[in-house]
């Protein structure tokens, strides 16, 4: 006799079912087949433990048990419970036949408990794609695999539990979310820091409006305690509020990790901040066994690089071609994963070693070659990317001791909210384009036409700053976004003159 039981693995952000074949002979023996690695096998210690402690025997007998398919390696403790029920089943402990319907997922304590799993999202989509009527899986991951509607999501908190619903001996009460109403819940509100709070800067925070706007990679360039960190953490406080295919991939790629479990659905647009001695496959992804990096984490949101030249130029460097399509392919030997990776990239850096820009009247100054060293860790190619270049200044004393608020976060988020709602509808009609940061080179030749004036004002640009084409699109795409904001349906003159200025590292002697 063959018991299938049926379980599922996360390949990258995307699950695949797989089948528990379990199999018992005369003799002694138990045999893993599959291409388990090291934790899979190890659950037969866990899986005896906990029958045993729960009123049931390790069969005597030789068990094999095949993984299929056979070719894909099986990772992770969450086959403890798939593994142990199936055990159960083939030796007519408990009756069969009904465990088709659904996937069981879930790792065994000593005691029969179940520990949280990854990616139960994933899982939860491919079992109703696949027709599944539920998942059974531990009560941690109730509430993230219940977003999948048409599917009976059950949280368990031990194998007992289980085998009584089997048994038909208890019923289980299928976890319900009502997606529409969570979702709407979170649409005009934001918990966090607030630019109300920040002193002055109301230059720079009209660059972060823009970049909100527009979807557009910032870097802000000042001395210690100007500010910097401060107002790169209130971005998400002005960011529009993801819809809802946003926050499901969202949450589908923070399962993956194991970052939701009790949350849900997720609310807000991540923040990440990674710390400068992060490595390459930190940063990307990879690994292993692959697990998606920092950059896919921030997919809809930010990410926040403090402190830019710090971080070493090889990990900076394999950003480049994330930033350019929006998504990240890890090729190895035996696997290809493609993570995506639209995300906003905030940056901040000094302007020197010594954390001042070139003045006399610095407390410290460094020398050119300083300066120079310094600024060569940041590659031309990577600065390119980067739409929105800002000089941040100390605050003077007079803004500080102000005790009026500043304008809040709501108030700027309604204007950003407005301006995105243009662009969706100018780009309505095309796949995978939201907003203007995301526009190609075709799109910006129909949206992004200049008149005499404001042409002759980009070339005199161009040809002074010795700009390339990529930096050349960077302004027109930040030009849309201010005319956007203002609601004009043609990209002015001033709009180029103002998205020329937040180019100041393209500038000669700004430092």
């Amino acid at each position: 006799m063959i018991t299938k039981v049926f379980g599922s693995a996360v390949f990258g952000i995307e699950a695949s079912t797989i089948t528990i074949e379990v199999s018992m002979d005369q003799g002694v023996g138990y045999y893993l087949v599959g291409l388990p690695d090291n934790a899979v096998k190890e659950s037969s210690f866990r899986i005896a433990a906990a029958l045993k402690n729960n009123g049931y025997r390790w069969p005597g007998k030789k068990i094999i048990v095949n993984m299929a398919p056979a070719d894909l390696r099986k990772e992770g403790s969450a086959y403890d419970l798939t593994l142990a029920i199936g055990i159960l089943m083939d030796s007519n402990q408990i009756k069969s036949g009904v465990q088709k319907d659904y996937v069981i997922m879930g790792e065994l304590s000593l005691d029969g408990g179940l520990q949280p799993i990854r990616g139960a999202l994933p899982i939860a989509i491919q079992a109703k794609a696949e027709g599944f009527v539920g998942l059974l899986l531990p009560k941690e991951n109730a509430l993230e695999a219940a977003i999948v509607e048409g599917l009976d999501v059950y949280g368990v908190e031990n194998i007992q539990q289980v085998i009584d619903f089997f048994e038909g001996k208890a019923s289980l009460n299928p976890t319900k979310v009502d997606l529409k109403a969570t979702f709407e819940q979170v649409q005009n509100h934001y918990e966090g820091m607030d630019f109300k709070e920040v002193k002055g800067q109301e230059s720079i925070k009209r660059c972060m409006e823009i970049a909100a706007a527009g979807g557009h990679n910032i870097i802000l360039i000042g001395p210690p305690g100007s500010g910097k960190t401060m107002l790169a953490k209130r971005l998400p406080s002005i960011l529009p509020p993801m819809t809802l295919d946003e926050a499901l991939e969202t949450t589908k790629i923070h399962s993956v990790v194991g970052k939701v479990k009790d949350l849900g659905l997720m609310r807000h647009r991540p923040f990440r901040n990674p710390h400068h001695t992060a490595s390459s496959v930190s940063l990307v992804g990879g690994g292993s066994y692959p697990q998606p990096g920092e950059i896919s984490l921030a997919h809809n949101g930010v990410l926040f690089l403090d402190e830019l030249p710090e971080f070493k130029r090889e990990v900076l460097e394999v950003m480049r071609q994330p930033l350019e399509d929006r998504e990240v392919t890890i090729a190895r030997a035996k696997f290809t994963i493609t993570y995506p990776s639209s995300f906003m990239l905030v940056a901040s850096m000094n302007p020197s070693p010594s954390g001042y820009f070139k003045d006399s009247d610095a407390a410290i100054q460094s020398t050119p070659l300083e300066i120079q060293r310094y600024m060569s860790k940041i590659s031309g190619p990577l600065l390119d990317r980067i739409d929105i270049h800002i000089e941040v200044n100390p605050v003077p004393f007079e803004k500080l001791s102000e005790t009026s608020l500043s304008e809040s976060s709501d108030a700027i988020r309604k204007r950003v909210i407005a301006a995105r709602a243009i662009q969706s509808s100018r780009y309505a009609e095309m796949s995978g384009i939201h907003y203007n940061a995301q526009m190609t080179t075709p799109l910006i030749r129909d949206f992004c036409a200049l008149n005499e004036n404001s042409l002759n004002l980009l070339k005199e640009a161009m040809t002074r700053l010795n700009l390339s084409a990529r930096a050349y699109d960077r302004i027109l795409k930040v030009a849309r976004t201010i005319a956007d904001l203002e609601g004009t349906l043609e990209v002015d003159s001033h709009h180029i003159a103002e998205a020329i200025q937040y180019r100041s590292l393209d500038r000669e002697g700004w430092m």
